[in-house]
C-alpha cells in the first residue's frame, strides 16, 4: 500500500495573514477532476481578499486564476466542457466559481450570477476536499465547475491568464457590444486593461488606455493601443476629457472601460463618452466605496451603464481559442513579469498591491 500524497495550501487566516498548510491529496468524486497546480497568477481580486475587503470571501484557500494538469479523474467525466476528450496528463483552466444549474439565476440562463457561486472557494481547508484554491500545489475541480483543455502548443503561461482576466474582458465587451470602428477608452492598463486592449483591437475599434504608470502605458502600446494618456501628465478630469475629445472630433469615446477598481474611475468615465456613449464597469468590485457623480449629466449625455461580475463559463473556452488564435500577435507572455513559490505568496502579493509589477504568479512546475 502506497503512502497517501500530501500537497500544500495558502489559507488566508485573516487580513493578511497566512497560512501554509498540508493536507491529504484526495481522489475525485464521480463528476470531479483532481488537478497539480501549474502555474496561478495574483489577480486584482486576489488582493482585495488578502486585505479582508471582500464581501464574500474572508477565510478561504487564495487563488483562482491558473492552469493546472489533470492527475486524476472521477468516475463518469470523458470531456471538458467543450466535449474535447480529457485524460491525465492534459492541462486545462477551470472556472474558479460554480455554477449550480438549479438557483433562479442558472434557471435563468445567467450562469454568472449563480447563487451557489463561491460555494466551493469559499470552503475551510480543512473541509475535504480541501483543495478550493489554486494557491496550492493541488486543485480540486467539482462537478459544477466548467474546465476546458487547453490547445495543444500554446504556450502554459499565457493560457495561465484566461481565467479570469480575459474571459471577464470578453463577456464584459459583449454586454456592451464593442463592435468595428467605435472608439473605446480602457481606464486601467493591468491584465484586465491590456487584455481588453487586444480584444477591442481584434473587433476593430480604435482604442485610447489611460494609466498612470510609465511600464504600463509602454505596455499599453505594445497592446496594440492607438493612444495612451498619462495620468501623471494630464492630471486632471478636465484635461483627461479634452484628450478624448481631440481623438473623437470633439464627441467623445463609443465606449469606456473601468477596469482600474478606482471608485472616483467611474466618476470620470461620464465625462470620456459621447452623448448616447456606453459604460461598461468591472474594475469597482467593493461595496461600500462610494464616490461623487453627476447625475444630471448622466442623464443629459443618455450613458448607457452596464456592470459586469464575474462572466458566463463558456467564456473560458473563448478565451482560450482567442489566445490560441492570437498568441505571436500580441505580448501575452508580458503580462506575467514575475514568478514567486508558494512560501513566497506574501511577497507577491505585497509586489502586486505595490504595482511595481503587472501580474505576478505562482509556480509549482
Amino acid at each position: 500500500m502506497t503512502d497517501p500524497v500530501t500537497g500544500r495550501l495558502a489559507f488566508l487566516n485573516a487580513p493578511k495573514d497566512i497560512e501554509i498548510q498540508s493536507y491529504e491529496v484526495p481522489e475525485p468524486e464521480p463528476g470531479a477532476v483532481l488537478t497539480e497546480t501549474v502555474r496561478a497568477n495574483v489577480c486584482g481580486s486576489e488582493l482585495h481578499i488578502w486585505s479582508g475587503e471582500h464581501p464574500l470571501i474572508q477565510q478561504n484557500v487564495l487563488g483562482h486564476e491558473a492552469i493546472c494538469r489533470v492527475t486524476s479523474i472521477g468516475e463518469g467525466v470523458e470531456t471538458d466542457y467543450a466535449g474535447e476528450p480529457i485524460e491525465v496528463g492534459d492541462l486545462v483552466v477551470p472556472t474558479y466559481f460554480a455554477t449550480c444549474g438549479r438557483c433562479t439565476y442558472c434557471g435563468a440562463g445567467e450562469f454568472r450570477l449563480c447563487e451557489n457561486a463561491y460555494r466551493h472557494w469559499s470552503e475551510a481547508p480543512e473541509n475535504a476536499p480541501h483543495f478550493h484554491g489554486t494557491f496550492a500545489t493541488h486543485y480540486y475541480i467539482h462537478p459544477d465547475q466548467y474546465f476546458y483543455r487547453v490547445p495543444d502548443g500554446l504556450n502554459e503561461e499565457i493560457a495561465a491568464s484566461a481565467n479570469c482576466a480575459l474571459s471577464q474582458v470578453l463577456c464584459g465587451m459583449d454586454n456592451v457590444d464593442v463592435t468595428w470602428d467605435d472608439t473605446v477608452v480602457i481606464q486601467g492598463a493591468g491584465g484586465l486593461g491590456l487584455n481588453a486592449t487586444a480584444v477591442a483591437n481584434e473587433r476593430g475599434a480604435t482604442t485610447i488606455v489611460i494609466d498612470g504608470v510609465d511600464a504600463r502605458l509602454e505596455q499599453a502600446t505594445e497592446f496594440g493601443a492607438d493612444h495612451v494618456i498619462d495620468l501623471q501628465k494630464q492630471t486632471s478630469v478636465e484635461q483627461r476629457a479634452e484628450r478624448v475629445q481631440s481623438l473623437t472630433d470633439g464627441h467623445g469615446a463609443d465606449v469606456a472601460i473601468e477596469v482600474t477598481g478606482v471608485p472616483t474611475a467611474f466618476s470620470e468615465g461620464i465625462d470620456l463618452l459621447r452623448d448616447g456613449g456606453r459604460y461598461l464597469e468591472m474594475g469597482n468590485i467593493i461595496p461600500g466605496k462610494e464616490t461623487d457623480f453627476d447625475p444630471g449629466k448622466l442623464t443629459r449625455k443618455s450613458i448607457d451603464i452596464t456592470s459586469v461580475m464575474r462572466y458566463d463559463p463558456w467564456y473560458l473556452q473563448d478565451a482560450l481559442e482567442f489566445l490560441d488564435r492570437h498568441e505571436d500577435k500580441y505580448p501575452f507572455d508580458q503580462l506575467l513579469d514575475a514568478e514567486f513559490e508558494i512560501d513566497d505568496v506574501d511577497a507577491a502579493l505585497e509586489q502586486t498591491a505595490e504595482r511595481s509589477l503587472t501580474r505576478a504568479s505562482l509556480v509549482f512546475e
